[in-house]
């Protein structure tokens, strides 16, 4: 068992090179070679304005219908069977072959090549929530030059099963779970990068990946378990802790938020007073009265300012329950004993018009985060264990479940941050998140970014890392902020030219006035420069907070940051099997922690 890995990343590194070479020596002249990709990516080629690679276009070699009913055999771990290949358009970008098809036992395979001219990229995107369909989208990429013009080969997986969001899917299916976790993205990479060698006459010359939400999970498990695959990885919003953030980012969104009847105490009606608040209490902070927090960080917001005074209205201010569970809901999970079971803070302020999410209309509604928890509960997140009655309210917030959990379900992880194999493959790595995701706790991103720097050394970590923090901007998109831009570009002139990322500027507005932003690579921040206008991104410039704002990452999964949770797994018939195996906590840690 502890040779899995090795035996799965082994094979489909040769099997996938064997099957490279010998499509290139058929197809290309000998002046190529097989290490034609690699000069390539000699210093000195010419670059375009926004520093790419000035790659000639290709054309296939093949025709595009030729491409359905093809099986290819050792291209990866099993078989490939594409079953369609049609010429289409969108009505956006240029025309291109539609390939569908399945990489055994149940990967579909979404792929986009180009007709009229490729430029020898291949851009894989990841998918959201728990999966289940393969759509092929750029999160913060689509403005990117080459993917506008629709000269990149593109695909994408559903990584491993089709529909039942309810997290159902994975009942009694090994290998459905192991798919999801971490091989559908890495199948379907080795995959499509020899359909469009087949395609083309030639291997991409750069390979990238984009997701965000579980596409920034898969992204990061990429970086961590198959560093060869992709020269860049855009991972955003990443839920790379993903035990810990259904069962007690989730759940505690929920069970904080009842009284001990089970009736929700703050419902959806306040959230807009609640935002007021804060708004007119830290808006300023950053220097501009944008209706924006900067940085979340430097808020000290207290909800007890909105507790009602005899005879205030109701609908003006909050009861002391609602001031209550305001303070958890920001705060996120802990035990009685002050033990936390995720980062501070779980939802920042200035978000508090996205807590939808987990703060329901009315009585007696579900909500997204009760969902999520509800699947991983009784299917996901219990290795080996179906319970399809198992009820929110059986989860405890206690220590040893705490470790019970997230040791149980480790392969589904992407925390390890020790990136050196990705770092020394070339690989470069941009992390982004909005300061007002309302689904991901954007401190866990910072959280792992630091993780980072303190397994390989902040130096080690610049030369191919950066992390971007975006003020007002909600889960993958939308907010209170300025919420367009694009960090596709700037990855792919990192990896083709070597221009380091810089400031990325950000958009939004009306009709009548567009808005742009400056974001600069954490931990510098935007400041306004005291004269200009402050739409205009022109007029600031980046800061370093000195000092910076606290971060306090100290809770009880910062362990949970280490290459020794990771796992590997295979199916033995119904059951999940994993290795190495690991106890996380002593029973003498387990008794101190808890209190006893």
């Amino acid at each position: 068992m502890p040779d899995v890995a090795r035996r799965l990343r082994g094979r489909a590194r040769s099997v996938t090179r064997a099957f490279v070479a010998a499509l290139l020596v058929v197809v290309l002249v000998p002046a190529w070679g097989f290490d034609g990709v690699f000069q390539e990516r000699a210093p000195g080629r010419p670059v375009t304005p926004e520093g790419l690679a000035a790659l000639p276009a290709l054309l296939p070699v093949m025709e595009c219908a030729a491409l359905a009913g093809l099986t290819l055999d050792d291209v990866t771990d099993a078989p490939v069977a594409l079953w369609t290949a049609t010429l289409t358009n969108d009505g956006e970008t240029a025309p291109y072959c539609e390939v569908r098809g399945n990489i055994e036992p149940a990967n579909t395979l979404l792929m986009r090549l180009p007709v009229d001219g490729w430029t020898q990229r291949y851009v894989q995107t990841g998918c959201g929530a728990r999966c289940g369909y393969a759509s092929i989208n750029f999160p913060q990429g689509g403005d990117c030059a080459p993917v506008r013009a629709g000269t990149v080969a593109s695909a994408t997986s559903d990584m491993g099963h089709q529909g039942e969001r309810d997290g159902s899917w994975a009942a009694y299916e090994p290998q459905a779970q192991i798919d999801f976790a971490y091989r559908a993205m890495h199948v379907t990479a080795e995959a499509a990068k020899a359909i469009i060698t087949r395609f083309y006459g030639k291997a991409p010359a750069y390979s990238y990946f984009i997701g965000c939400s579980d596409g920034g999970r898969e992204g990061l498990m990429e970086a961590q378990r198959f560093p060869d695959d992709f020269d860049g990885i855009v991972a955003g919003a990443p839920a790379n802790n993903v035990v810990v953030q259904n069962f007690f980012h989730h759940g505690w969104g929920v069970r904080a938020n009842r009284d001990s009847r089970g009736r929700y105490i703050l419902l959806a009606g306040k959230l807009p007073l609640i935002h007021r608040a804060v708004v007119a209490a830290c808006d300023e902070l950053d220097g501009v009265a944008d209706g924006v927090l900067d940085d979340p960080r430097l808020c000290d917001f207290d909800p007890g300012v909105l507790r009602c005074e005899p005879g205030q209205k109701r609908s003006r201010c909050l009861t002391a329950a609602e001031v209550g569970a305001v303070r958890r809901l920001h705060d996120g999970a802990v035990d009685e004993h002050g033990n936390r079971f995720e980062v501070p803070v779980a939802r920042e302020w200035g978000s508090e018009l996205g807590w939808r999410v987990f703060v329901p209309d009315r009585q007696g509604q579900s909500s997204y985060s009760e969902r999520s928890a509800l699947a991983y509960g009784r299917y996901l997140g219990r290795t080996n264990v179906v319970d399809p009655d198992w009820r929110l309210s059986e989860l405890e917030f206690t220590t040893e479940s705490f470790w019970d959990l997230v040791g149980s379900s480790a392969y589904l992880a992407a925390n390890n941050p020790d990136l050196s194999d990705f770092r020394r493959s070339g690989g470069k790595l941009l992390l982004w998140h909005g300061w007002e995701d309302q689904f991901i706790a954007p401190r866990s991103t910072l959280a792992y970014y630091e993780a980072m720097r303190a397994a390989m050394g902040g130096a080690a970590v610049d030369k191919f890392a950066k992390l971007y923090m975006f003020p007002g901007v909600a889960h993958c998109t939308g907010g209170n902020g300025l919420a367009t831009f694009d960090v596709l570009t700037p990855l792919m002139a990192w990896t083709e030219s070597g221009r380091e990322p810089g400031k990325i500027t950000v958009s939004g507005g009306d009709d009548d006035v567009t808005s742009t932003r400056p974001v600069y690579p954490y931990p510098a921040v935007a400041r306004h420069d005291g004269a200009g206008d402050p739409d205009d991104a022109a007029s600031f410039v980046p800061v370093t907070p000195t000092p910076r704002p606290r971060s306090d990452y100290q809770w009880l999964g910062e362990r949970l940051y280490s290459g020794d949770y990771q796992r590997w797994c295979e199916a033995a018939d119904t059951r999940l099997v994993c290795a190495p195996a690991q106890t996380w906590l002593t029973r003498r840690e387990l008794r101190l922690s808890s209190g006893s």
